[in-house]
């Protein structure tokens, strides 16, 4: 992985190698590295993301086709 420092602006640089470090799922894959995890619990964590995918899927699915409202997100300024 490689980020370009422009005008000596290490701090952006930074932020740009953090932004593509999460983006490629980095930070996920060191956590869950960081201590061992049973061949048991790591098909029931698989199961359970396969299952939450899916369900994303369908609800997805279901807003395009007009079966139940889009979610309006909640704005930050109050």
């Amino acid at each position: 992985m490689q980020v370009l420092v422009r005008d000596n602006n290490v701090e952006q640089a930074i932020r740009a190698l953090k932004k593509k470090m999460q983006r490629e799922g980095l930070f996920r894959e060191l956590k869950a590295r960081r201590a061992y995890e049973k061949p048991s619990e790591r098909r029931i964590r698989e199961k359970a993301q396969a299952i939450s995918r899916h369900r994303k899927a369908a609800r997805k699915k279901m807003q395009r086709e007009g079966l139940i409202a889009t979610s309006k997100r909640r704005s930050s300024a109050r």
